[in-house]
């Protein structure tokens, strides 16, 4: 298995090579806007943290521009263009849209695959908007974003890496020379100045690129029914600790921080819950006693909102843990002071 792993993978690379030389050699065309595009990207599959990146661009550029988000809707069970709205299924619009537009309600959040039509009918139906953040699309050739913020796993340096299927790495970590951004996620606390150095050399940056250093700062659980549940979780209750992510250790390792964690249940990323795993999920919270609650991501949480599908016992122990990127030594002031100032440039 590990040969035609290998096997397959060179052959991929091979493949993900020719294309992007085509686009490099302007062979292949790319389309410019005039409207700004900060394309927030990775070239790993799985969680490098793009979505709660996407959301500290929102709530940090709301103020001096009118933002529109563009999300190919991962897995979704629709083809097309479709303007997310807060009554939308996840399976209609992808759960990571849907998750945005929760929170950001009067943020424009539209879903297509094919980013150059995204942006060609945002640009035509919502004219007021002047900024665009498309969440993934760093391989999506056919567009060329204004900005590019690429995110590095702190624990899986790219050239290090393999490509899929043999690792998780979709693109050629040579790539990284259109990033303008790199910021390295998931950092471990307390990193020195060496361990800094070494996680900066093996991005290989270029000298017009900033690198910054991030991690995920876990907020306060709320629940998912808030009208029937209580507002917050006691320090030490007993908890169920639910995802449906990539890489869930980070998640289940906070939890088990803050609270008695009796159970670990993970599934694969982007999870549609079946009605078995629902009737399981209560069946674990009845075994445990009372007073367990079920804490599990907000990507996870969007598709355990039907009233219809969730028994109002369980409706009562399901929460959803919040978090938010953190950069690194306060420098969040620094990276979008930078990022404003490569729009303007790039657009001048």
């Amino acid at each position: 298995m590990g040969v035609l792993k290998s096997i397959a993978a060179e052959l991929y690379g091979v493949g993900v090579t020719i294309r992007n030389w085509f686009y490099d050699a302007k062979i292949a065309k790319s389309r410019h806007f005039d409207i700004p595009i900060v394309c927030v990207g990775n070239i790993a599959v799985g969680g490098t943290g793009k979505t709660p990146t996407v959301e500290f661009l929102l709530g940090r550029l709301q103020g001096e521009y009118r933002i529109a988000v563009l999300s190919r809707g991962y897995r979704r069970r629709s083809k097309g263009y479709i303007e997310v709205e807060l009554g939308d299924s996840f399976l209609r619009v992808g759960d990571e849209p849907k998750q945005i537009k929760r929170k950001f309600p009067e943020v424009v959040v539209v879903v297509c695959e094919n980013r150059v039509e995204g942006v060609e009918r945002i640009m035509k139906e919502h004219p007021e908007v002047n900024l665009i953040v498309m969440d993934d699309g760093f391989q999506h050739r056919r567009l060329t974003p204004t900005v590019n913020v690429i995110l590095s796993d702190y624990s899986h340096p790219p050239y290090q890496n393999k490509m899929l299927p043999a690792g998780t790495l979709r693109d050629n970590p040579s790539q990284l020379y259109r990033a303008d951004f790199l910021l390295i996620t998931k950092t471990p606390k307390g990193m020195s100045p060496i361990e800094r150095n070494i996680a900066q050399k093996e991005l290989r940056p270029q000298p017009y690129q900033s690198i910054f250093f991030t991690d995920v700062r876990q907020c306060e659980p709320k629940p998912i029914f808030s009208d029937v549940a209580a507002d917050r979780i006691p320090a030490g209750a007993k908890v169920v600790a639910l995802a449906g992510i990539a890489h869930p250790e980070v998640f289940f390792e906070s939890l088990e921080k803050r609270y008695s964690v009796v159970e670990r249940v993970a599934y694969g990323d982007h999870h549609i819950y079946k009605v078995k795993e629902i009737r399981s999920l209560k069946e674990m919270v009845e075994r445990h006693g009372e007073g367990v609650v079920v804490v599990t991501t907000e990507k996870d949480g969007v598709k355990l909102t039907s009233r219809k599908h969730i028994p109002e016992a369980l409706q009562r122990a399901l929460y959803v843990l919040p978090i938010e990127i953190n950069f690194r030594d306060g420098d969040s002031a620094l990276f979008v002071e930078k990022l404003q100032n490569e729009l303007k440039n790039k657009k001048s």
